[in-house]
């Protein structure tokens, strides 16, 4: 059952997908449409889940469980990896790719793999004031919290010299 993302307790579990580029201002309803269908309909053994989304900056896709209603199951989670998969295929973009850093460079949102990301950073062209999105938030509140975050504050402060 799909439910709007603010209604959502802070104890929802999240899963970020972020992508390698942003959606095109005429791809994004479509892209709201599907998520919002797919949520409609996600079950885990029979029973409805209880997911909204976020669609933030046009790059990231954040999927919100209340799993006290009824939580994830191993199936379930397959079938929300299938579904960013179709959406990956349909808009030929990257969601699943773990292994790239999203942050802020000013008023932009820039994407890089992580080794471009560290040599960046021993450039000095990314520091611990950095934005960082910090996409291994588990549950709502943390997102709230801890998903943009300075560099120093995430895993990304590795990094940074």
């Amino acid at each position: 059952m799909y439910v709007p993302f603010d209604q959502l307790s802070e104890s929802a579990r999240v899963w970020i997908y972020q992508a390698n580029r942003p959606f095109r201002e005429e791809e994004e309803p479509r892209v709201r449409q599907l998520i919002e269908a797919f949520l409609s309909q996600w079950t885990a053994h029979g029973q409805e889940l209880h997911a909204g989304y976020e669609l933030k900056y046009r790059r990231f896709i954040v999927i919100a469980l209340d799993g006290d209603a009824n939580p994830a199951t191993g199936c379930s989670i397959d079938a929300s990896v299938r579904f960013i998969q179709a959406l990956e295929k349909e808009y030929d973009i990257d969601l699943m790719d773990k292994m790239n850093v999203t942050f802020r460079q000013g008023q932009f949102i820039a994407h890089k793999d992580l080794k471009s990301f560290k040599e960046l950073a021993s450039k000095r062209g990314v520091s611990g004031k950095t934005i960082v999105f910090n996409n291994l938030v588990t549950d709502k509140g943390d997102y709230l919290e801890n998903w943009e975050v300075p560099a120093s504050q995430s895993w990304h402060s590795r990094f940074i010299k």
